[in-house]
């Protein structure tokens, strides 16, 4: 299976119950990010048209987009992390043998979740502090604190995705990078 086939229909590398959740939340990250990006694209184009055709942007097109921002935003580092795909210094890492690789990438696995909860527990501290202020958006006259909803989802999935990746390279003989990707580079001789 290619790389963009596994991408396409990924499968949790977990047994049992984790690998359904994992596969679902995967399912249900990939509709909030397509649906996202594409809703982005048509509330941006039909705003540029509606300025130079009639003359008006769209009163609400800004916070519209502000508001996928922030989802894709939080949404995305969930998947970025379910697939293997966050930024990694490895020079020291991609010296270790096998054994040491699997357990330094243990380390960043629960060291990055506990990162991952404790920013959860202050994004939630922060919409707290949004809520009771009851701040609106002016044109679409929603709550502010609604829209960062996303922020402490995002952090939790992330958290819960970067648990389960220490936990696949504790259970694994491999490394892996996440739930669904083991670690390793491709053999593809590029030319410049």
């Amino acid at each position: 299976m290619t790389e963009e086939e596994s991408e396409k229909h990924y499968r949790s590398g977990l047994p049992g119950i984790l690998g359904t959740l994992d596969t679902t939340i995967s399912k249900i990250e990939s509709v909030i990010l397509a649906l996202g990006v594409l809703l982005m694209a048509l509330n941006t184009v039909t705003n540029v048209v509606s300025r130079f055709v009639f003359g008006n942007s769209i009163m609400f097109s800004e916070e519209l987009n502000r508001i996928l921002i922030i989802m894709i935003t939080f949404a995305g580092i969930g998947y970025a992390a379910r697939h293997g795909r966050h930024i990694r210094m490895s020079a020291i890492y991609d010296a270790l043998p096998t054994g040491g690789r699997r357990v330094l990438m243990i380390a960043i696995a629960l060291f990055t979740s506990l990162v991952m909860f404790f920013l959860l527990y202050y994004s939630v501290v922060y919409i707290h502090g949004m809520y009771s202020k009851g701040r609106v958006l002016p044109s679409l006259g929603m709550p502010i604190w609604i829209i960062y909803l996303w922020v402490p989802l995002g952090f939790f999935i992330t958290g819960v995705q970067y648990l389960l990746t220490a936990i696949k390279n504790m259970t694994s003989r491999d490394v892996w990078l996440s739930t669904g990707v083991v670690d390793g580079y491709k053999d593809t001789e590029t030319e410049v």
